[in-house]
């Protein structure tokens, strides 16, 4: 079995370093890990001796560690693999607009489109098309229906602007939490010892061969064997499923896995497996990593348990495939992530974009809710304004016109039935809100992105705008509330109370080494004072706060503890009872020289003092301890210590003499008693500077702020009074773990909701609380019922004991400096600095998000109210859409897409937090925000129909309405669009405001992505209003010019006009003014001729489209006479002003007024122009320099503002005449 698990995940190096320069190798490793129990120990036995033997083979000391050699560890990661798992591969761009391109609507729209943009083309007879009704007008504008494509086009354009903006939102979202989790990863460090060091590194630099040091609250990152352990309890449910801790000894089963949890105890270990070669490592290249990172936490969880509980089977089923992958990805170490520590997998955190969101927080509950609603209501809409459409049509054309239905009108037919389904659509498009889900998300991200900075590293989306609902936080007082810095400022020895650290010398000899013994030896030895980073600077305490005050208070004493652990190290300690939640106490047990036991103990004062039967008095020797004498000492040291916020610790001590034998360790409780007191301290660690403030801003917003901690009840209480928790004068309760449980438990010991809900509305502070006291409290708040709100509970937490009130609570903080794994685990939010204050930060966010998300709905509700109104009575009243599809879509992308992103990132302010949280059941938009929405949606609706059916009065110009299929775009829908779209954009400076404030200008200016969208969307409005037949590029895009339609002398442009140069410019300046001159008086006999033959005036005149000059796409059309001869241009621009007005006043009555002459204009009665599918040559209206040569030369646009036409032959003919 060992071999088949094998066969594929060690590294490709280390095949051919089979017998490589260490005595045993990956495979050897990886199947001795396989082992456990008594099996593992016999085959330690059988091939190394002992874990000493494996050490040596593998050329490390149990002692000292590596030698941390750069060339050393670098051989063992080529040789047993680093330790890294490789993550899953990110979506891929194309994936995601794939992804966004499944919504239905727009699947719709791209339909409707593609069908409507196969219509344009179709061109019926025209004789025919007076025998299909009025509506498909014989009137229609030439240039419009040769543009006919563009709104089939111009709707495929909006899917595809939409579709590559979601995908782009995706794409960043992955970005961050890709982002994010790295951030995490890098945090994870581990102690291991180095070249005889304790030091800590990131957890992916761990090699085999390490020797790792373990303590409670670890999350394993790598396989090991036991080398030395204390009272170690591993939680190795997250591998076999099972739940009960597991003791590990080095005698009955010494071996440690990846992904398991510390529970108890502490240890060290060598490393033998790290990376894919771990039992995590094995069980991620197994799932070739495909877990789908989306999954809920909890989901995740028991997914794995059930893929952990099948490893065995699964490993000898597992296909050579799967180890070939990871194989590959073992050597793509660029691309592989640390092995994190939450890599016991139930917490990498990864979320992704895609389709299957699995957690819904109460926002997202909500806005699904009312999306969905609007999204029936649109389809509803939609559903009658095709119908009614249908039904006008069909009405008017076959009963009112009373046409029958003609074959050859089919299609047109056809094409109305498409633009009234089209039309329809985009009212449901309009209608669905699909900015709302990216709205959030926009939100969301920008948020977390932003609470980085503010020390919250949020491992779950939805416990930011959690957050911001927030009624209660129950937070530790130890490093939240305090700075987590202790020291031991009073003490109480040999029967003095000292006020402050005693001089060695006023203590007895005797007292002071056993008591400084007992501080070195009973202290975790992971636990250290470190000299001080800067100089002049604090110490550095490393490990167990509270351990470190102690050993800090041996330096005070000017003894040092490190001769003491030197002569004693951690492997001659006989028996460790370590600390937990239960005994309150860590006791460590040494075997004298004479055979005897002594045993050390450290722990809350009240709670040893009671297992005390004698204490030292001054001159060194043992005296009983009476209850009474324990009283006494409660009173007069105790308590005043505990009301300055000092936390009390007892060191006590046992001897047990040879003469009775070697006692029985299992048994706890006799072993704990008859204990000897040395000494009790005050350890004092001072609250934070900022926390009193930041309690007062959560009072001030509605939050209750209640400290639940394990202290001493009057250490609790001066704490609480210090912070603010406690005002002097009120009636609030303060209470220790005991008399709570009695109050909510009824006689036969069950918990009570209703003895629940009469204790925690009054409770502020928990003493002496065990974590199981911390999570009912936090599951009785939750599931109260007393107040109509159902409340919304914080915790924070740092050990691992705090695991399942972080997890029942609604948003859990762990602790990133002092938190344990396990805690981060089970956490929301890391507060990466352990302050309060930051979670203050978190509330502002938290409610900043829910205002962005109700700014946003209030905006898009009055754009889709009165876009569906507008839609929905303009189709039924005037038989078309006064806003089209194309230009709804647009609405729809700027208001959607462009608006969320405006309105999501607007940054929170203090003033978010003066008012109450909004509680999950109140409704997502407020009787303001209705108030906003109805009164914003009449005054549009009101402008928007005055103008509709009074518009062409007011501004004097035709009207739009019942207009025929291809009709051009009429001014007056314009102005109806235009004044639709800057209504919205300013109600979108008018959203920025969501409870009744006045000034909606008010910080804008802090947003720069609003003003920059708002100023935008303007501008591209304004470019978006330029009349179709002014573009006449647009008209031929559809066909393409025919090689042969084009005169030789512009092929030749075409071809040499690259090769401009401008000195030759220069010179050819005198030969054109030259061809002019000639050119003018040909022109003037043959106008002259023209004239007397009574020809036709302008005969062979063609209407031009130059293609060179974006000028020219502006002006109004032109002419040019057409003649064998080579074309030189006739008249500079001065000539083309002068002679503008003859020309109008010969041109015929139709165009006698000076507004812009439409695309078809005729120019002399008798003959209309025949416009010209395809454009010819370069307008008449050159600059003298823009020459390439005597007949052809570059066109350049005219300057004048007047509608420029070739007048200069009328001009000629005026004075010929």
């Amino acid at each position: 079995m060992a071999n088949n698990s094998y066969s594929g995940v060690k590294n490709s190096m280390a095949e051919a370093n089979h017998d490589g320069e260490f005595g045993c190798t990956l495979k050897e490793l990886r199947s001795l890990m396989e082992l456990r129990g008594a099996e593992a120990i016999g085959k330690i036995g059988d091939s190394y001796e002992d874990v000493h033997g494996l050490c040596h083979r593998l050329k490390t000391s149990p002692t000292d560690g590596l030698s941390g050699q750069p060339g050393d560890i670098e051989k063992r990661k080529t040789e047993f693999g680093e330790n890294l798992i490789p993550p899953k591969k990110p979506k891929t761009f194309l994936q995601l607009v794939w992804e966004a391109l499944q919504d239905v609507t727009l699947i719709i729209l791209e339909v409707a489109a593609i069908v409507s943009l196969g219509l344009s083309f179709y061109r019926p007879p025209d004789a025919e098309r007076e025998h299909c009704g009025r509506a498909a007008g014989g009137v229609e504008d030439e240039t419009e229906s040769e543009a006919g494509w563009i709104e089939g086009a111009a709707i495929l354009l909006s899917v595809i602007c939409v579709v590559l903006v979601t995908a782009f939102n995706d794409w960043s979202k992955e970005k961050q939490f890709r982002g994010l989790q790295s951030r995490i990863e890098q945090e994870q460090k581990f102690t291991v010892v180095r070249a005889g060091q304790v030091i800590q590194i990131p957890v992916a630099e761990i090699v085999v061969g390490d020797v790792a040091q373990i303590k409670y609250g670890d999350l394993l990152p790598t396989d090991g064997i036991l080398i030395q352990g204390n009272d170690l309890q591993i939680d190795e449910s997250s591998l076999t499923g099972e739940s009960d801790h597991v003791k590990k000894t080095q005698e009955k089963d010494p071996m440690m896995l990846s992904g398991t949890h510390v529970m108890e105890g502490s240890g060290k270990m060598l490393v033998t497996a790290v990376g894919v070669n771990s039992q995590t490592g094995i069980i991620f290249t197994l799932l070739g990593t495909a877990e789908d990172d989306e999954d809920d936490e909890e989901e995740k969880k028991k997914e794995k348990e059930e893929k952990k509980k099948q490893r065995k089977n699964k490993k000898q089923e597992a296909s050579v495939e799967n180890r070939k992958k990871a194989k590959a990805q073992d050597g793509a170490a660029m691309e592989m992530q640390p092995l994190n520590s939450d890599e016991g997998g139930d917490a990498e955190e990864k979320k992704k974009a895609g389709p299957p969101k699995k957690e819904k927080s109460v926002l997202q509950g909500k806005l699904t809710k009312l999306a969905v609603q609007i999204g029936k209501a649109g389809l509803v809409m939609s559903a009658i304004t095709v119908i009614i459409l249908v039904v006008l049509f069909v009405v008017d054309t076959f009963w009112i016109q009373n046409l029958p239905w003609v074959k050859d009108c089919t299609p047109i037919y056809i094409q109305f039935f498409v633009k009234f389904f089209i039309i329809g659509v985009t009212v449901l498009v309009v209608a669905v809100p699909e900015g709302l889900p990216l709205a959030v998300t926009i939100s969301l991200a920008y948020s977390v992105k932003k609470m980085m900075k503010d020390n919250n590293l949020v491992r779950h989306l939805d416990a930011c705008e959690t957050m911001g609902n927030a009624t209660a936080i129950c937070s530790d007082k130890t490093g939240t509330l305090t700075m987590n810095r202790m020291t031991v400022v009073q003490a109480f020895i040999a029967e003095k109370h000292f006020r402050k650290v005693p001089d060695p010398e006023s203590i007895p000899a005797s007292i002071l080494d056993t008591l400084i013994l007992g501080i070195a030896v009973n202290c975790a030895y992971t636990t250290n004072i470190m000299s001080p980073e800067k100089e002049g600077g604090l110490p550095r305490q490393v490990g167990n706060k509270t351990e470190c005050s102690l050993l800090g208070f041996s330096t005070d004493l000017k003894r040092d503890y490190h001769a003491i652990r030197n002569e004693i190290p951690e492997e001659k300690l006989h028996k460790v009872y370590t600390f937990n939640s239960v005994r309150k106490s860590m006791s460590t047990v040494l075997k004298m020289a004479d055979g005897s036991y002594r045993m050390f103990s450290k722990g809350a004062s009240e709670i040893l003092l009671k297992k005390c039967y004698k204490i030292l008095t001054a001159n060194g020797e043992a005296k009983v301890f009476r209850p009474r004498d324990r009283d006494d000492m409660v009173k007069k040291v105790i308590e005043p210590m505990a009301s300055e916020g000092l936390r009390t610790i007892c060191l006590a001590y046992r001897d047990f003499p040879v003469s009775e034998g070697e006692p029985d360790w299992d048994n706890e409780n006799d072993i704990l008693s008859g204990l000897t007191c040395l000494s009790v301290v005050g350890i004092e660690d001072p609250v934070r500077p900022e926390v009193p403030d930041a309690i007062r801003k959560c009072q001030r917003a509605g939050i209750t702020v209640r400290m639940v901690t394990g202290d001493n009840i009057n250490t609790a209480r001066a704490i609480a009074t210090k912070c603010g928790i406690l005002l002097p004068g009120d009636d609030f309760l303060c209470i220790e773990g005991k008399e709570f449980n009695r109050r909510i438990r009824n006689e036969k010991g069950e918990i009570e909701q209703e003895r629940i809900d009469k204790i925690w509305p009054k409770l502020r502070v928990l003493a002496r609380s065990s974590p199981t006291d911390k999570h009912t409290l936090v599951k009785g708040i939750i599931d109260s019922t007393v107040l109509e709100q159902r409340q919304v509970v914080a915790v924070t937490g740092d050990g691992t004991n705090d695991g399942p009130a972080l997890k029942k609570a609604d948003v859990g903080f762990a602790m990133g400096i002092a938190g344990t794994d396990v805690a981060k685990e089970a956490s929301d939010i890391i507060l990466t600095d352990d302050n309060f204050s930051s979670i203050v930060k978190a509330v502002m966010w938290g409610r900043n998000v829910y205002d962005s998300i109700s700014k946003f709905l209030q905006f898009q509700l009055t754009v889709n109210v009165v876009a569906v109104i507008v839609a929905f009575t303009g189709a039924c009243i005037t038989q078309d859409s006064p806003l089209k599809a194309v230009q709804m879509l647009w609405v729809n992308l700027i208001m959607d897409t462009f608006a969320s992103l405006a309105l999501a990132t607007e940054p929170p302010t203090e003033a978010l937090l003066l008012r109450k949280p909004y509680g999950r059941n109140k409704p997502l938009i407020s009787r303001t925000m209705m108030k906003n929405i109805l009164g914003q949606g009449v005054f549009q609706l009101i402008i928007i129909f005055t103008l509709l059916f009074a518009g062409e009065k007011i501004f004097d110009i035709d009207s739009g309405r019942n207009t025929p299929l291809h009709a051009p775009p009429s001014e007056h829908y314009t102005i109806v669009f235009n004044t639709f779209v800057l209504m919205q954009l300013f109600n979108e400076i008018n959203a920025r405001k969501i409870h009744g404030e006045r000034n909606v200008f008010d910080g804008i200016f802090n947003n720069l992505i609003f003003c920059s969208i708002v100023f935008g969307t303007f501008i591209i409005q304004v470019i978006s209003s330029i009349p179709t037949s002014r573009l006449k590029f647009l008209k031929s895009a559809g066909h393409g010019t025919q090689k042969s339609e084009i005169p030789d002398e512009e092929l030749d442009e075409l071809e040499d006009n690259e090769e401009i140069d401008h000195a030759e410019r220069e010179l050819r300046r005198g030969q054109i003014l030259w061809f002019r001159g000639l050119n003018r008086i040909q022109t003037q006999i043959r106008v002259v001729n023209a004239f007397r033959s009574s020809v036709s005036l302008y005969e062979g005149m063609e209407k031009p489209d130059s293609r060179s000059s974006i000028h020219n796409f502006m002006t109004h059309p032109e002419f040019r006479i057409e003649d064998s001869e080579p074309h030189i241009p006739l008249i500079d621009d001065t000539d083309a002003e002068d002679d503008a007005p003859t020309k109008r006043n010969s041109a015929s009555p139709r165009n006698a007024t000076p507004t812009p002459p439409s695309p078809t204009t005729t120019v002399a009665p008798t003959t209309p122009l025949s416009p010209s599918p395809t454009p010819l040559s370069p307008s008449p209206n050159q600059n003298n320099n823009a020459v390439e040569s005597s007949n052809h030369l570059l066109p350049e646009g005219p300057k004048s503002g007047s509608p420029s036409a070739p007048g200069s032959p009328l001009h000629s003919l005026e004075t010929s005449l």
